[in-house]
């Protein structure tokens, strides 16, 4: 097998997903390491922003503390949302005093030292993910 076909396999492997059913809610992890000394800035800022999710029908953030291993605070789950609901959440943090619209990213970036976002499927069992796949 040449260089370039072992690439290409290589390539479609490490883009391959396994199919998961439409029913499985999507979600957004983000992980938080917060700049030093802003952790409680951080967390009110979160709490404020989980007050605007509310008011606008939308549950608040599953936050989870670091207590030991890699180097993040706060790792951080959310449905992923609809214009919408976003626009919702926006409306409600206007209304009740919060930062809202560009200025809120650069306040809330002013908390973090670093952070990473990415989209994930569930919670599921590892059986009906398997059961997705067609596997038992």
């Amino acid at each position: 097998m040449n260089l370039g076909m072992i690439f290409a396999a290589a390539a479609a492997c490490a883009f391959a997903t396994p199919a998961i059913s439409q029913d499985v809610p999507e979600h957004i992890v983000s992980l938080y390491r917060a700049a030093p000394g802003q952790q409680v800035a951080l967390l009110k800022c979160m709490a404020r922003q989980d007050q605007a999710s509310q008011a606008a029908g939308l549950p608040a953030s599953q936050i989870y503390v670091h207590t030991s291993g890699d180097s993040w605070d706060y790792m951080v789950i959310n449905p992923v949302t609809t214009k919408a609901q976003d626009d919702a959440v926006e409306a409600a943090a206007k209304k009740m005093g919060i930062t809202s619209g560009p200025r809120a990213s650069i306040e809330f970036r002013t908390m973090i030292a670093s952070h990473t976002d990415t989209t994930s499927n569930g919670p599921q069992t590892a059986a009906q993910i398997l059961a997705a796949l067609g596997e038992k």
